[in-house]
Formats: structure tokens, C-alpha cells, sequence
């Protein structure tokens, strides 16, 4: 493939100038870039153990109000988790990018939110479906309503979001797993070249029911036979486990472990963020979805051709494969998920230039947490590009025969100077989404 002369910087380069996040820390919730790098830059995790592990963000009502203060309790007293943790994202996100919501810093941004799970809204559908309206009194009824109507869709966050900024811009939700953030951020590039916004706000929230989990759990161990029988290609021989500690990459991966929380990136056209003296973390350069075309809903192709296409789809006729020397995998632990990512890499950089690349997760410092993936991908990719240290993966101690990448394993950073990248995520069912990401003057 022949690469075609680089452009240069353009006005309708699409930057991202804030990020924010509300996860989980080591003994607060991680809110800012700089508690995002104390955290992945060393390898930590930040998933406990209570029977099943999971990354729990333990959000005070005091740190809530902190970051989202005057929201009128006759709405923040029906909010959900997943509204708290995606309006503190957002709210970090628009004070690391020098945007004043209160002021109308976002009056005409496009809000878009990436969605993959329904566990925070089950409490407010059911509420409304037990409700009996004989014994209801009217104004536990107006409550009732209230509730629903800001948490029974996944366009939830996407509400109170829209309400808080008061936003006059593009406004809606993504559903596509754990990839969800990812496409909204394809989407938000596409908006920003095209003129339609100059600033688009995008976020990426998810909460998983720990007891749900604990049930799964408890059902999935005599369910093994079962799944045995059944399995077909592309779909793991061992039914998940919750028990373990999350290991991407390493030789005893054999378990996921989910997590909580809400991460948001706020992309900017270059002009935009120049006339307004916007610090630019560095560029989102394309994006790519595409899925394996199985019949089978669960499984996913494990040659990773479909990675490749969305891979080089990002790349064009502009951009080369040897110029991205660092990828951010995907990995939750899930060995298939290894499998086609190793495949998908090396087909992409040869058997003989593979074992350079550097390609890491950090799923293992907060549990694997569906929608944020995206948008935490992007987040810690640019900053790791911008301090030219690339974060370890985190829990991997033994890389996996079958991984000839460098996942670096450990504690510690390990200097690259790069100026490209790529992120990756993928859903149940075979989708897979690439991200092709620059540094802020990269062309």
C-alpha cells in the first residue's frame, strides 16, 4: 500500500482537549488524567474481592456534589448511579478542557453517550411495574414517574446530561456493548469534520449488579457439561468465571472481572480548540466497526479478519501500519478475545515485526466496565503518548505462549516515542471497532 502526502494540521482536525473519568481508585474514585496515570501508569488494580471480584467506585454524595452542585433534588434524588458517575465524568472532563457548563461552554455540543448495560435501570422499571395505583398517593406517583422516565432506556445519562448543560447540539445514545463508546467516537469525528459541531462531549457508562454476577456465577459451575455439548467455533471452552483475578495476556488468564463507571473525552475541532487556547491531548485520526458475519450470537471469528479490515479501513491509503508501533488491545482476560487479537497483529504486521509491537490493556486496574472501554482507551493512549511511556499491562505477570507481542509485562512503563496508535474494542457477538489515534500534530 502506497501512502499518499500527509495534509498537514486542518481546521476540522478532530482534538481531544479534556478528559474525565469516575472509576474506581485505590482508595477514592479515579477522577482526573493525573489520577488515571498514578494508576495505570504502575500497574494497579483497583478490583476488590467479595466473593467475585469487581471494581466498585464508591462515590460519596459529597464527592457527587462537589463536581455537580444546584441540580434540583426533585431530579437528583431519583438519579441512578450510572446518571452520578456519567454526569462526574462529564463534569471533569469540561474543567479539563477550560469549558464552563454553568456558563454555556457547551450550549451548541453535540452530548453523545455510549451504553451497554441495563442493570441501572431495572430498580425504576420495576418500581413502576409493582406500583399499585390504588394505594399510590399522588405525589409518590409524581415520583414514581419522574424516576422512570429519567432511568428505563438506555438513554438515560444522555437526559440529564443534555439537562445540566443546557445544550442546543446533537444529543443521543449509543448501544453496542462494550464497544459503545468507541462508535460514538467515530461518530463525534465525523460531526466535527464535517462542520455540523465544533465541540462533541462523549461518554461512555456502565453498572454491572454485583448479585447478579454472584448468580451467574453460582449457575455457570454446574452448567459446564452442559455448554460443553453445545459450544461451537469461536466461543471459549470454559464458561466465564468471576472468581479469579483478571490476567490480559498472561499464561493463567482465565477469568473476566467486571467493573463500574463513567469515562468521557471531550473532541474538538482544531480551530475551535485554537481560538480558545484549548490544550490538545493529541487527535483522533478514523474509526472503524465492523463485525465477523457469524450466525452464532455469542461467538466471534478468532482468526481476527474482521479486526484487520477495521484496522486498515483506519488506515486507508494515508497512513501505514509501520508507523503505529503501539496498539491498546482490548483483552479482558477472555482467551479467544487473545487469540484473534494475536492473529489479527500479526497478520497486520508480519510473523517477523510483530514481536516489536508493544500492546497492552489496562482492563486489569478497574474490571472490565463495557461502554467507558472506548472513550478509557483513547484517554490513556494519548497519554501515554504524550509522556512517551507505555503503561504495563496490568496483572500480567507470564505472557501467554500464543502472544507474540510484547504486552509488557509488570509494574513499570517502558519509553516509545510514537506519534500513532491504535485502540481497540470489540462486543459480544463478533463486532470490533478500531480507533486510529495521533499525537497533536501528526499529519
Amino acid at each position: 500500500m502506497n501512502r499518499t502526502a500527509n495534509r498537514g494540521p486542518h481546521p476540522r482536525d478532530a482534538v481531544v482537549t479534556g478528559m474525565g473519568f469516575c472509576l474506581p481508585g485505590p482508595t477514592r474514585p479515579v477522577f482526573t488524567p493525573e489520577d488515571l496515570w498514578s494508576v495505570a501508569s504502575q500497574g494497579v488494580s483497583c478490583i476488590a474481592h467479595d466473593d467475585v471480584y469487581y471494581g466498585s467506585v464508591q462515590l460519596t454524595d459529597q464527592m457527587f456534589n462537589d463536581r455537580v452542585p444546584d441540580v434540583p433534588p426533585f431530579f437528583s434524588n431519583h438519579y441512578t448511579n450510572a446518571h452520578r458517575f456519567g454526569l462526574v465524568s462529564m463534569a471533569e472532563a469540561c474543567s479539563d478542557a477550560g469549558l464552563d457548563i454553568q456558563a454555556g461552554g457547551l450550549a451548541n455540543a453535540a452530548l453523545l453517550v455510549g451504553r451497554g448495560g441495563v442493570d441501572a435501570n431495572v430498580d425504576s422499571y420495576l418500581s413502576i411495574l409493582r406500583a399499585d395505583a390504588q394505594a399510590t398517593s399522588p405525589m409518590d406517583a409524581m415520583e414514581l414517574f419522574v424516576a422512570a422516565e429519567q432511568a428505563v432506556s438506555p438513554s438515560d445519562v444522555a437526559l440529564v446530561q443534555g439537562a445540566l448543560t443546557r445544550s442546543s447540539g446533537p444529543c443521543f445514545t449509543v448501544s453496542c456493548g462494550c464497544a459503545s463508546s468507541a462508535v460514538q467516537i467515530g461518530i463525534a469525528r465525523q460531526m466535527i469534520a464535517a462542520g455540523q459541531v465544533d465541540i462533541a462531549v462523549v461518554t461512555g457508562v456502565d453498572i454491572f449488579n454485583v448479585q447478579l454476577i454472584r448468580n451467574i456465577q453460582r449457575l455457570l459451575r454446574g452448567a459446564q457439561s452442559t455448554y460443553d455439548a453445545i459450544r461451537s467455533d469461536g466461543m471459549p471452552s470454559l464458561l466465564p468465571s468471576f472468581d479469579a483475578l483478571m490476567r490480559p495476556y498472561d499464561r493463567r488468564a482465565d477469568c473476566i472481572n467486571h467493573g463500574e463507571g463513567s469515562a468521557t473525552v471531550v473532541m474538538e475541532s482544531r480551530e475551535s480548540a485554537d481560538r480558545r487556547g484549548g490544550h490538545s491531548y493529541g487527535q483522533v485520526l478514523a474509526q472503524a466497526t465492523t463485525r465477523d458475519g457469524l450466525a452464532n450470537p455469542l461467538a466471534c471469528d478468532d482468526t481476527g479478519s474482521q479486526l484487520v479490515t477495521a484496522v486498515r479501513r483506519c488506515l486507508a491509503d494515508r497512513w501505514q501500519i509501520d508507523q503505529v508501533p503501539y496498539v491498546h488491545g482490548g483483552s479482558d482476560g477472555n482467551v479467544v478475545v487473545t487469540a484473534f487479537e494475536a492473529n489479527a497483529v500479526t497478520e497486520l504486521y508480519g510473523p517477523a515485526h510483530v514481536q516489536d509491537l508493544l500492546m497492552t490493556s489496562q482492563e486489569g486496574c478497574f474490571g472490565h466496565n463495557g461502554a467507558p472501554a472506548g472513550c478509557l482507551g483513547v484517554a490513556l493512549t494519548l497519554l501515554m503518548m504524550q509522556t512517551a511511556e507505555v503503561c504495563p499491562t496490568t496483572n500480567c505477570e507470564q505472557p501467554a505462549e500464543n502472544v507474540p507481542f510484547d504486552p509488557v509485562p509488570g509494574t513499570q512503563t517502558r519509553p516509545l516515542d510514537f506519534d500513532y496508535a491504535f485502540s481497540f474494542n470489540y462486543q459480544v457477538g463478533g463486532v470490533k471497532s478500531a480507533i486510529l489515534l495521533g499525537s497533536p500534530e501528526a499529519s
